[in-house]
């Protein structure tokens, strides 16, 4: 028996080995988890990596039921950590109480929203060892100044440390993206929370980033009444130029905290 690629799924099977044992072995433990949640295993090529290292508990999240079939009749041992559901409905905090990892070849049109899920759970999710449409990848683990950075890398590089591990070949999956992938990892900073408004913090990356040519001076003007607040130095940057910290000094300098 074995599962077709469904095309609805975005599902690309890895075939490689080699690449499969070290994207399982690029998990670090940092923060010593108990439990890895592997996002769509298809075939397992990865699956079988993960339950060979008694470091942690394997568990798996998927939502084709010809891959959960097949999983169950070539995996016994993963049978009661198998998952057939859509990671992004989960309730991550009823899944695990304590830190875990994620893992997986993702989906490329979902792994930005699988990002944002890990974000928000950020309290849980301590380490993130994906692969992504390589230019997705770059976007993520690019620093400031960069023409990759974006409203991605900045949300995301406020709460983790993000490393480019290596790229990955059309030729390496079945059926062949159209595109190279890219293997990036993710491990949580000492970030509990930023030292500004949040929800403000985010505004004001997306809305410098919405209009990226533009100076932030022109591209923030929507959010402030008084213009003069616009006049430091750092305004004449373009928000690729700026660190999260810059980011979060502005957030502070548009909407200052309230006494």
């Amino acid at each position: 028996m074995k599962v077709q690629p469904k095309k609805h799924l975005g599902q690309h099977f890895l075939k490689n080995e080699g690449i499969a044992q070290d994207i399982a072995q690029s998990l670090l433990r940092k923060t010593p988890y108990t439990k890895v949640l592997e996002i769509g295993a298809g075939m397992g090529v990865l699956t079988k990596y993960l339950l060979e290292d008694s470091r942690f508990e394997t568990w798996v999240v998927e939502i084709d039921s010809e891959s959960i079939s097949y999983l169950q009749a070539n995996y016994l041992s993963l049978s009661a950590r198998l998952l057939e559901q859509d990671f992004l409905w989960m309730d991550l905090s009823k899944f695990s109480e304590t830190p875990f990892a994620i893992i997986g070849n993702f989906p490329y049109n979902i792994s930005s929203q699988i990002l944002f899920k890990a974000l928000e759970n950020r309290d849980k999710v301590c380490e993130v060892v994906g692969m992504f449409q390589k230019e997705v990848a770059m976007r993520i683990a690019s620093p400031p100044g960069s023409k990759e950075y974006g409203i991605l890398s900045v949300l995301l590089q406020a709460y983790y440390n993000i490393e480019y591990l290596f790229t990955v070949g059309e030729n390496e999956f079945i059926p062949p993206p159209k595109v190279k992938s890219g293997v990036i990892r993710l491990i949580r900073n000492n970030t509990i929370s930023l030292p500004c408004d949040e929800v403000k913090f985010k505004l004001v990356v997306k809305t410098g980033f919405n209009q990226r040519r533009k100076t932030l001076r022109n591209a923030l003007q929507s959010l402030v009444n008084d213009k003069l607040i616009l006049s430091n130095e750092i305004y004449s940057k373009r928000a690729e130029q700026l660190s999260v910290t810059d980011f979060i000094w502005i957030t502070n300098q548009l909407f200052p905290a309230v006494e």
